[in-house]
């Protein structure tokens, strides 16, 4: 693998780190922010929820700019918009401001779905396409981890502890924002929305300098032929694409019930049932973070070896027995093995629909509908996680917390139906024929 192409790659998914952290990062100050503004449930759930509901407004207009604009412009604006609500969140003077200001990161984050798997995976070759997109998901994973560590360094910092955690992101932002402008276009928006073959194969030369001259002409030929066998019937919401379309709604439904960002959102509260002080479950969800890393790693060494299916698998058995075992935890008040349920909860889906989500929507659709099928994937997501972040907490109060993750398992036994029933292998394969595989192309 070439250096560059792990240096844009890294770039690229950068987004995530930013995304990882900037969703997470709230729960160390969701408590705070309840009892400083004297929030009823309700509106504490909108006002945690208020990111999400820009992730889903960004996932949906997403594919624009991405398609219109170009993949990197595109980036370039994601890091505008994390600094924005960085600087928001940090001097707010009250709940609707605060909610402004996570809307507009939440923004970032869902376009940030759309444009970053999308633009590593058209840069990558089909041999390490599922490490390098899933470096994404590593970024957000790391983001995750360093914002569980900044809320627990930044949480003796006093009353205004809240706004360093959430202002500090503006640092990484404006990192990623100046990386982003050194990186190139996609060759395949050069050459199949641009139509720009010089450009397209100096860009092509660069991720393949091995090539000859003739073997980059064909490969531009095949990127230009698979974009245009569409030109004609540009309509995203076709027959035709009936398959990708539902793979890409059903694995971000999936994602979503199973519970990982009530968990990753409400991580210290969930810990504060089991009886642990509130210093204690900040720890412990740190705990979620390193766990999330580590099994991270494994999934991105694994997806290009074992493929995306078997490791859906592997999540899916993951997820049934540690969120049965948790709910069975809480029934019977053993609450002794809830964290280590919950650690295996989070390396079950590190494993599993984390590494996979993002890499396999982007792979599945045609190169003409690539940015528009990214954005359902992502606006799927983002709408149930919106959902799910806004009610868990009335949940909480209304149901007992064994019959909250007794539903979570349930839903991950439909996932194991829908994995061993509709879901293709796509490792390994050039994107221009997996349209062909998938019966999407002509």
């Amino acid at each position: 693998m070439r250096t560059r192409l792990l240096l844009w790659s890294v770039t690229s998914a950068l987004a995530g780190f930013l995304f990882g952290f900037d969703t997470v990062v709230i729960s160390g100050a969701e408590q705070t922010i309840q009892s400083l503004w004297h929030l009823s449930a309700s509106l504490h759930g909108l006002a945690m929820g208020s990111a999400l509901y820009g992730t889903v407004v960004g996932s949906l207009l997403g594919g624009w700019p991405t398609d219109r604009l170009g993949r990197k412009p595109t980036l370039v604006g994601v890091g505008l918009l994390y600094i924005l609500s960085a600087v928001g969140c940090a001097y707010a003077w009250g709940v609707g401001s605060f909610i402004l200001a996570r809307f507009c990161g939440g923004l970032g984050i869902g376009i940030s779905t759309v444009a970053a798997p999308l633009y590593i995976s058209e840069i990558a070759p089909p041999a390490y396409r599922g490490r390098l997109a899933g470096m994404f998901q590593f970024n957000i994973v790391f983001g995750i981890i360093i914002a569980f560590l900044s809320n627990f360094l930044l949480r003796d910092l006093g009353p205004n502890a809240w706004r360093w955690m959430l202002g500090v992101a503006a640092l990484p932002s404006l990192l990623y924002t100046g990386m982003c402008g050194f990186l190139p276009e996609s060759p395949r928006w050069l050459l199949g929305r641009k139509r720009d073959r010089p450009a397209g194969l100096l860009i092509l030369a660069l991720i393949q300098p091995e090539a000859s001259p003739a073997q980059l002409e064909a490969a531009a030929d095949a990127i230009v032929t698979a974009s245009s066998e569409q030109a004609t019937g540009t309509r995203f919401w076709t027959a035709r694409l009936r398959l990708p379309i539902t793979l890409a709604v059903l694995i971000a439904f999936f994602n979503q019930l199973s519970g990982i960002n009530a968990v990753l959102y409400f991580a210290p509260r969930i810990f504060e049932l089991t009886g642990l002080g509130a210093k204690a479950a900040m720890l412990q969800s740190v705990g979620i973070g390193v766990t999330n890393l580590i099994f991270t790693f494994v999934g991105l060494w694994l997806i290009d070896r074992l493929g995306r299916r078997t490791l859906l698998y592997l999540g899916s058995f993951g997820y049934i027995l540690s969120l049965g075992l948790t709910a069975w935890a809480f029934a019977t008040h053993h609450y002794a093995i809830v964290p280590t349920c919950i650690f295996a909860f989070i390396g079950a889906h590190a494993v599993g629909q984390g590494a996979v989500i993002w890499v396999f929507i982007a792979e599945i659709f045609p190169n003409r509908y690539r940015a528009g099928g990214q954005a359902l994937g992502s606006f799927t997501h983002w709408f149930f996680a919106a959902l799910l972040t806004t009610f868990f907490p009335e949940m909480v109060t209304a149901f007992a917390p064994a019959h909250i993750f007794l539903f979570f398992c349930g839903m991950m036994v439909l996932q194991l139906v829908w994995v061993r029933t509709m879901v293709p292998e796509t490792k390994g394969v050039p994107l221009e024929q997996l349209q062909e595989q998938l019966g999407v192309s002509g």
